[in-house]
């Protein structure tokens, strides 16, 4: 998949990741990059095309997909953190992730599908969409949730050879994870992994320590990955 001079969405683009993947798609020759945010005023990217874009929103995506007519590359990246637990949270803040994670993510990919044969799709999931932390239950499943969606568009678009990749990163310093003291991967560092990833037609990319990690215990039997995890985020404590 060539980035240089593509046309290049990317969504949640006014901070974080999505701000990176703006600078960093400039950088490296994308033709046209539409960097959408629910508040496009707060996109601070210069050279990109600010676009209004809620990806909760029907019509505000079909708006997208009029206004954005030539893109070749999707990047899914637009998401929230609530910090809910499954059993004693707030229904409301679970349905809301999963409203934007899974239903959000699937609504923006069938919009653009049309127009991605030998495109590409990035998801932007996490390495907690395989490891449940303490205290996110309802993101924990939604990004599994949103994986799950990953590879089965993965199936249903390779007739029309779209590239369908799912970015798996642990902590990333930016606002979302402001609150983490431990280690944390610059974006510049994830988003250069994503987008090698994309240029090398690889379905999978595990952006830092902490991804690879969590993938290579998805063969053990739960009660060692949660040992094994609890330990590890303990050193890091």
């Amino acid at each position: 998949m060539e980035i240089n001079g593509a046309h290049v969405l990317v969504t949640g683009a006014n901070r974080g990741l999505g701000r990176q993947f703006a600078l960093s798609l400039l950088d490296r020759g994308a033709g046209r990059v539409y960097a959408t945010a629910r508040r496009p005023e707060l996109i601070d990217v210069p050279g990109v095309l600010p676009l209004r874009l809620d990806i909760t929103d029907p019509a505000s995506i079909a708006a997208a997909v009029a206004a954005a007519p030539d893109v070749k590359i999707v990047i899914n990246n637009a998401g929230i953190s609530t910090g809910t637990d499954l059993v004693t949270g707030d229904l409301g803040e679970i349905r809301r992730e999963l409203d934007t994670h899974f239903f959000g993510t699937l609504n923006v990919i069938r919009a653009f599908a049309p127009q991605l044969a030998d495109g590409a799709i990035l998801n932007v999931l996490s390495a907690v969409s395989w490891l449940a932390v303490e205290g996110a239950g309802a993101y924990h499943a939604a990004k599994a949730a949103e994986w799950a969606l990953t590879n089965h568009v993965r199936l249903e678009l390779a007739h029309r050879r779209t590239l369908v990749t799912g970015l798996h990163l642990g902590a990333a310093d930016t606002d979302m994870m402001a609150w983490y003291d431990g280690d944390k991967t610059a974006p510049e560092v994830i988003v250069a992994a994503a987008l090698d990833g994309i240029a090398a037609d690889r379905t999978e990319v595990l952006a830092d320590a902490w991804s690879r990690q969590v993938k290579a215990w998805l063969s053990e039997d739960p009660s060692v990955i949660y040992r094994e995890a609890a330990a590890a985020l303990a050193s890091l404590a």
